[in-house]
């Protein structure tokens, strides 16, 4: 049981991604708390969870909103003591064109929120980790220099801002011993929308493995358990790549 008595909270937990880490934080013994702008999909993971034995509890929180999220986390403390493992795997809108065809006001928009859901996210996790001396935080998508694609529009941009914000948080918290680490996945193909248009990206990520294969959710749930337990403790301030080899990192 690797996160035997932790507390993690998901920002976004009712999404495939989410969902995996709950599942996985949960197996390892966390007690998970989901949170999201939607119900039923909460529900539907934090069943699952309970049904497999692991413990979740729901909130509607909006990630926009920093009073929303500080009174959530600061509930989450006063029931639990603690708040060990952060993550936010919120869905920020992608533009998928060149950046010459995304409206600014658009493009803008767009990174203006992925930013500041996970600054908003962050800050609240880290004044309660700074004074518990302890604390990772977990970021996800990964910043990877070396495969720029065209018409990836914000996609990529938004990424590498938050890989950058990870970075700076890491110099900033590592004193208080907070961990922080970005999961670097080159693109998870069981949370694509089931439709045959994904049929030549998801391809297109399989084939750029030396190994041919692509990470699903629930690798990216094991790692993100491994990386957020003790047993990960010497694992800061750094990328985790989980690719199978497509991203450099």
């Amino acid at each position: 049981m690797l996160l035997e008595n932790k507390t993690a909270v998901i920002y976004g937990g009712g999404g495939t991604i989410g969902g995996a880490m709950a599942d996985a934080f949960a197996a390892e013994g966390a007690r998970v708390f989901l949170a999201g702008r939607t119900p039923a999909k909460l529900e539907v993971v934090a069943d699952r969870v309970r049904a497999a034995g692991g413990q979740a509890e729901t909130a509607v929180v909006d990630a926009l909103d920093a009073s929303s999220v500080n009174d959530h986390i600061d509930a989450v403390v006063e029931k639990t003591g603690s708040v060990d493992i952060s993550v936010n795997v919120i869905t920020v809108e992608a533009l998928f064109q060149p950046l010459a065809d995304i409206p600014t006001a658009d493009f803008v928009a767009a990174i203006g929120k992925g930013l500041t859901t996970q600054l908003i996210t962050t800050k609240a996790a880290a004044r309660h980790m700074v004074k518990q001396e302890s604390g990772v935080l977990l970021f996800f998508g990964g910043s990877d220099h070396a495969n720029i694609h065209p018409g990836m529009g914000n996609v990529q941009i938004g990424m590498d801002a938050v890989d950058s914000l990870r970075k700076q948080w890491g110099v900033e918290l590592a004193p208080h011993g907070i961990r922080t680490v970005t999961l670097l996945t080159g693109g998870i193909i069981d949370s694509f929308p089931d439709i045959p248009e994904m049929d030549a990206a998801r391809q297109g990520i399989i084939d750029a493995s030396p190994m041919k294969r692509a990470a699903t959710s629930s690798d990216v749930g094991a790692v993100a358990a491994f990386v957020a337990s003790d047993k990960g403790r010497t694992i800061t301030s750094t990328q985790v790549n989980i690719s199978c080899g497509a991203c450099y990192g």
